[in-house]
């Protein structure tokens, strides 16, 4: 497999070699477009056009130690394929120019200078309503659109989905998982404690992670949270649908509502998520509230930590919501 680089003349010599530059275009300039974690990704630009080259590589690029399937970009490329039978839905997200299924890159148009949400983290960020609107429609849209009853071959991405398994449900709770909390916030590991050696959640996480794992309905962006949208100059965009799958809508607007909990956004916030997709498409609440508490605990506890900005207290009070939705 070839190990894409920032090495200019070599990354050159690959993308003609690909046929994806024209024999007499050269690469004017390499950057990294965004603070994303999976993949090795680059914004090329030759001067006439400028594009997105993403390589997933058999381990996480922000965590080189974690190990992940080195064919998850396919996945990605697959969801935008099916994405092609909503023409509203493939406007939201980026055009794949080019596939190398061998090596597993891809190469997209390039969205331009856009930043994530991942601003909503910050004290005072407020997402604004028009913005909310977009973002549930298009993933009822992508519920309502897209599923095994419509005869859409299902995506089973099952080495991903056990991936986010292990991260979500398991990882956080072991007694030794290499995860020093208290260097994320003092005092968060005596909050910790607690959840790490409560037998009754684990065995509502057990039950809910095994129903994760199972194949469902509908499709999935599967990782749908600040970090995967992206405001452009053209307007709101949906990128990173690497742990797409076909299962319960729920689990995408419990990740959705549980961040949306955790950037401490007004609390009528997340009852408007739940109204307006309620309004387009089926859900049960009791279920996406467990989803959301799963990955509560999962952002507070686990290796994928987020840039927050709310304090211990707060954090354990959303805990606490979490354990209770879970038990339910």
């Amino acid at each position: 497999m070839i190990k894409l680089s920032r090495d200019k003349d070599e990354l050159e010599a690959y993308l003609k070699d690909q046929g994806w530059l024209k024999p007499n275009e050269q690469i004017a300039k390499i950057e990294k477009p965004g603070e994303g974690n999976m993949n090795f990704t680059l914004r090329v630009d030759t001067g006439e056009r400028s594009f997105i080259v993403k390589q997933s590589r058999g381990f996480v690029e922000k965590y080189p130690q974690v190990a992940a399937p080195v064919e998850r970009v396919l996945s990605e490329a697959r969801f935008y394929e099916i994405l092609t039978g909503n023409a509203p839905l493939k406007a939201m997200t980026p055009n794949v120019i080019g596939l190398d299924k061998e090596n597993s890159v891809m190469i997209m148009d390039d969205l331009g200078a856009g930043s994530d949400y991942t601003r909503l983290y910050k004290k005072g960020e407020i997402l604004n309503q028009s913005d909310l609107e977009i973002l549930v429609d298009f993933a009822a849209d992508l519920h309502q659109s897209f599923s095994i009853k419509k005869n859409v071959e299902p995506i089973r991405n099952t080495e991903m989905r056990f991936l986010n398994y292990e991260h979500i449900f398991v990882i956080p709770y072991l007694e030794n998982n290499g995860i020093s909390l208290d260097e994320i916030l003092p005092g968060l590991a005596e909050v910790g404690k607690d959840f790490k050696v409560d037998k009754d959640l684990h065995t509502a996480l057990k039950k809910l992670g095994e129903r994760y794992l199972a194949d469902g309905d509908t499709l999935l962006h599967g990782d749908y949270f600040p970090g995967s949208w992206l405001k452009t100059a053209n307007g709101l965009r949906i990128i990173d649908p690497e742990f797409c799958f076909f299962g319960d809508p729920e689990f995408e607007i419990g990740v959705m509502c549980a961040h949306l909990k955790m950037a401490d956004q007004p609390d009528e916030t997340v009852e408007k998520v739940l109204d307006r997709y309620s309004a387009k498409a089926k859900i049960d609440r009791e279920l996406t509230e467990k989803y959301s508490g799963a990955e509560v605990l999962r952002r507070m506890l686990g290796l994928a930590q987020l840039p927050l900005e709310i304090d211990l207290k707060k954090r354990k009070k959303l805990m606490t919501e979490a354990r209770s939705a879970l038990s339910k």
